[in-house]
């Protein structure tokens, strides 16, 4: 099967996500810089959230890009992905609303444990299309970045347990740690063509 069906669907999925988000937020119910310094919470966590969407959209577009074709259980794999993803809106607006709790801070750790899952699910399920040799294998390496990302939301929710703070602030680290752009496979595209020339 083609794969711009696959890559159009999810930009439009992750876009009515970033739109849900947005909607969430109120302007402050005061005209003054107090007014805005009271919802200063709410705006850094659809900052946070808004990150991990384009983390996850920027990565997508560079996985998808080395794959040629894609099964039905690709596409299953993304719909799963895209699941957890378009939960963002309700766990981030539960945690703010809450005023950062304890559940919530750690269910909004959960919906990011469990779309990186399925992120790398859905690698695997490329990679396992390609096979071995392909381009996306080659291109991902050894991977530290998705195989420890859970691992830290683990340590997150665990934290989130003890101080709600501590977790979103390991949440922030991860997001951080993807942001530093991974060139991974942009270098591999680059090379390939180099050699093509």
């Amino acid at each position: 099967m083609n794969k711009n069906r696959l890559e159009a669907f999810s930009d439009g999925v992750l876009a009515i996500i970033i739109t849900i988000m947005v909607l969430e937020l109120h302007v402050p119910e005061e005209p003054t810089w107090t007014g805005l310094l009271a919802v200063v919470p709410t705006i850094l966590s659809y900052l946070l959230s808004f990150l991990y969407v384009g983390i996850y959209w920027s990565n997508h577009h560079h996985v998808v890009q080395l794959a040629d074709t894609v099964t039905g259980g690709i596409l299953w794999a993304n719909l799963h992905l895209l699941f957890w993803l378009s939960l963002f809106p309700f766990t981030t607006r539960w945690s703010d609303e809450s005023g950062f709790a304890q559940v919530p801070v750690m269910v909004y750790g959960l919906n990011l444990l469990l779309a990186a899952i399925a992120f790398y699910i859905l690698m695997r399920a490329l990679v396992r299309h390609q096979g071995a040799d392909g381009a996306l294998a080659q291109a991902l390496g050894r991977d530290w970045k998705g195989r420890g990302s859970p691992i830290i939301y683990v340590v997150g929710i665990v934290l989130a347990v003890f101080n709600p703070l501590l977790g979103v602030a390991v949440y922030a680290v991860v997001a951080l740690i993807w942001l530093v752009p991974d060139r991974r496979v942009e270098r591999y595209v680059a090379r390939l063509d180099h050699d093509t020339k």
